[in-house]
């Protein structure tokens, strides 16, 4: 009864969510007083047409707009501040991001620096942002990141080779148009990795220490609908209905994780992707079975909950055969979609993982793990993973 007493806040942008959704910026945007409007994305997201729909909403309302796409898949603390620069000299007073993880963690981070003239990573951490962001509409066109949703802006340090964690409620956006169809331009490798990631925020929200009971539900729930999916959307890519499912689990995922935060597996992500510059989703699952084996027993209650959502049948087993049932399950998503890697794939040795250990104990996102961990237990998840 303990954990209904405590309090437990939630916090979520407005959304709207259905195929088509992305043709509305430009009504949403004049509805939050938008004069003369930013628009982030990147080089990919334009060739896929899907700034050319937006861009075409904001003129149908009039509204004038300036296109920033110097994006990295990692976005970069120089781009957010040549983001910045851009948006205060052409004087706009509104932010429209489209795309994946990347554009629209740099849109947020434009939005700080816009509002509060410093660099980018001065407001590290969390709570750090004092005022406001301008307005910002985010329209994601991956299914798994979910920044659209979240109170998280996760930045590259590209001199130290650390992601930068900026984690507040000011960032959180005033609207995002979540839209499927935007989906069916997604590889199969992209829809992987932005898919693990979206279980993997799943996963580390339901066991994470900050839980609540309404985390809980989209959390179980965002597991029910990418582990069931995945491998066929990443078949299928124009099949919108199953584009809609994982895009639904996507959301369902990051509305935990936003709130519950995560744990180990981001923390090392985290670590990961500075030091080589790789894709978020793909660190995640490179680590995700590892970094389960590690905390299963703080949380085993939690985990079979977890194999459960997933549709595994855990009757008449014992712990040790749960723990295999569930390990080897997503295993064999990781297989099935093509991230059965390991950390070697991406150029990591034995060398590296005393420097990755100890970035990632200082992530934020370790607080919340449910397992306490010290550097040697960190180095031997990499050391796993290798």
């Amino acid at each position: 009864m303990t954990q209904l007493t405590e309090l437990r806040k939630f916090v979520a942008p407005e959304y709207i969510f259905g195929g088509g959704a992305r043709h509305l910026a430009g009504r949403y945007a004049k509805n939050l007083g938008a004069r003369k409007v930013l628009v982030v994305s990147d080089p990919g997201v334009v060739a896929a047409g899907w700034v050319g729909d937006v861009s075409a909403s904001l003129e149908k309302e009039g509204l004038p707009y300036v296109l920033f796409t110097g994006v990295s898949p990692n976005p970069r603390a120089e781009e957010v501040m040549s983001g910045a620069e851009v948006y205060t000299s052409e004087r706009c007073n509104a932010i429209v991001a489209v795309g994946g993880g990347s554009p629209m963690d740099c849109a947020k981070g434009i939005g700080i620096v816009s509002s509060n003239n410093r660099p980018i990573l001065d407001f590290e951490g969390v709570d750090m942002v004092e005022i406001p962001m301008p307005p910002l509409i985010c329209i994601p066109t991956t299914g798994g990141t979910s920044a659209d949703v979240s109170q998280f802006a996760i930045i590259l340090n590209s001199a130290e080779k650390t992601k930068v964690a900026i984690i507040s409620k000011t960032v959180l956006p005033d609207l995002a148009l979540i839209d499927p169809v935007t989906l069916t331009s997604m590889d199969p490798f992209l829809t992987a990795c932005t898919g693990l990631d979206a279980l993997t925020h799943g996963i580390e929200a339901f066991v994470s220490n900050a839980h609540s009971p309404m985390t809980d539900l989209h959390a179980l729930e965002g597991i029910r609908l990418v582990s069931k999916h995945l491998a066929e959307s990443v078949k299928n890519p124009t099949d919108v209905e199953l584009r809609t499912l994982i895009m639904q689990g996507s959301l369902q995922a990051g509305l935990a994780f936003s709130n519950a935060i995560l744990g180990a597996n981001h923390a090392m992500a985290h670590s990961l992707g500075g030091e080589r510059d790789a894709p978020h989703g793909e660190c995640n699952a490179i680590l995700l079975d590892h970094v389960i084996a590690f905390n299963l027993s703080a949380a085993p209650e939690r985990f079979e909950r977890i194999a459960e959502a997933m549709g595994l049948d855990l009757r008449g087993m014992n712990s040790t055969e749960k723990k295999a049932a569930l390990l080897n399950h997503i295993r064999s998503i990781k297989q099935e979609v093509g991230l059965d890697l390991k950390l070697n794939n991406i150029g990591i040795t034995r060398g590296d993982l005393s420097s990755l250990s100890k970035k990632a104990l200082k992530d934020p996102c370790m607080v919340t793990n449910p397992r306490r961990a010290n550097q040697r237990d960190i180095e031997v998840i990499y050391e796993e993973s290798l």
